[in-house]
C-alpha cells in the first residue's frame, strides 16, 4: 500500500490531508493515481481504464497535465474545466500516436478548495463525499447506468453495489475529443466547505465494498492523522474483497474532530460538573420526599 501527504495552509485555512492507494487483492497492477497540492488546495483522484499498462499511462497523463495546467487565469470553475479538458486532449492524442495504448482513458474527481468553498470537476464513477456533523453526503454522481438508478432511488445502495454492471461508465477522460464547456462531459458542482467538515475523494474500488455509512464511521475515527483514516478505509475495502485498485484521499478541516458521529463539545471553563454520587443522593432525597407528600395527602383526604 502506498500512503502519504501531510497538512498545510490550503488557501487561507489549515487542512490536513492523507492518502492511501493499493492494488487490491485480485489485480496485478495499480492503475489508480492521486495528486495533492495542499498549499493551493488542490486534490485529485484518477482511476485508469484500458488494457495492459494503458490505464496506468492514462491516469499518469491526467495527473501530469492537471498539475501543469490548473494554475493560471480564470475563476475556479474555469480552471477546473480547462485542466480536465487538456488532460482529455493529451490522452486522446497519445492513444493515437501509440497503437498499444489505443482505447485508454480514465475517470477522475478533482477538487479545488478556495475561500471556504470547494469546486468539484468530475467525470466517471470516482467519488467525492462531504462529511459534516455526523452525516455523509455524496456530492458527485456516478456517470453510469447503475449509478443513475441509485441516484434516482430505483436501486438501493446495496443493490447498486452488487449489480453486475456496476463498473460500466458512459463518461471518460481521453476516450474522444471534448470541449471544456461540453455539459455532457465535465460535471461541475460547488458547495461551502466549513472548517468542521471533511471530504473524501476515492476510486470505485473503495465504494464497491464500503457503504456511505461505513465510510462515515471510519472517517469519524479521525484523531488528527488523516493518513491513518485513508489507510483504514483502504484496508477495510481490501478486507471486504479488494476486487479492484483502491484509493482514498481524506481531507479534514481544522475543526473536524468527530468520534462516533457526535462532535465533542468545547466545555466552558466556568461550567460546573456535579459528582455522580451527589446527583444520585439528591435524586433519592427528592424521590422519598415526593412519596411522603403523596402519603400525607392521602391520609388527610381520608379523614376529611
Amino acid at each position: 500500500m502506498k500512503a502519504g501527504v501531510g497538512g498545510a495552509e490550503a488557501r487561507g485555512m489549515s487542512w490536513t490531508c492523507g492518502a492511501a492507494s493499493d492494488t487490491g487483492r485480485l489485480r496485478d497492477r495499480n492503475e489508480d493515481r492521486y495528486w495533492v497540492d495542499t498549499e493551493r488546495g488542490i486534490y485529485l483522484v484518477v482511476d485508469g481504464v484500458g488494457g495492459q499498462a494503458a490505464g496506468e499511462v492514462a491516469a499518469q497523463t491526467a495527473v501530469e497535465t492537471i498539475r501543469e495546467s490548473i494554475g493560471g487565469d480564470g475563476d475556479d470553475e474555469t480552471r477546473v474545466r480547462r485542466s480536465i479538458a487538456l488532460a482529455n486532449q493529451r490522452i486522446w492524442e497519445l492513444a493515437h500516436q501509440r497503437p498499444a495504448l489505443s482505447g485508454m482513458a480514465c475517470v477522475l474527481t478533482l477538487a479545488l478548495v478556495n475561500d471556504g468553498r470547494v469546486t468539484i470537476g468530475h467525470v466517471g464513477d470516482s467519488r467525492l463525499y462531504l462529511i459534516w456533523r455526523g452525516a455523509i453526503r455524496k456530492l458527485t454522481r456516478d456517470h453510469s447506468p447503475v449509478g443513475e438508478g441509485e441516484d434516482a432511488g430505483e436501486l438501493s445502495e446495496a443493490e447498486a453495489m452488487r449489480h453486475p454492471r456496476r463498473n460500466e461508465v458512459y463518461r471518460e477522460v481521453g476516450s474522444g475529443p471534448r470541449d471544456a464547456e461540453d455539459r455532457d462531459f465535465i460535471e461541475i458542482s460547488q458547495c461551502r466547505l466549513r472548517p468542521d467538515a471533511a471530504v473524501l475523494l476515492c476510486s470505485d474500488g473503495l465504494t464497491d465494498h464500503l457503504t456511505g455509512e461505513q465510510v462515515r464511521e471510519i472517517a469519524e475515527r479521525y484523531n488528527g492523522d488523516a493518513e491513518a483514516v485513508a489507510c483504514e478505509l483502504v484496508a477495510a475495502a481490501n478486507q471486504a474483497g479488494g476486487r479492484d485498485n483502491i484509493t482514498a484521499l481524506f481531507v479534514a478541516g481544522p475543526e473536524f474532530r468527530c468520534v462516533g458521529g457526535v462532535t465533542r463539545p468545547r466545555l466552558s471553563p466556568t461550567r460546573i460538573h456535579m459528582p455522580a454520587r451527589f446527583l444520585s443522593g439528591r435524586m433519592a432525597f427528592l424521590t422519598y420526599g415526593l412519596l411522603l407528600g403523596m402519603l400525607l395527602w392521602a391520609v388527610l383526604r381520608a379523614r376529611g
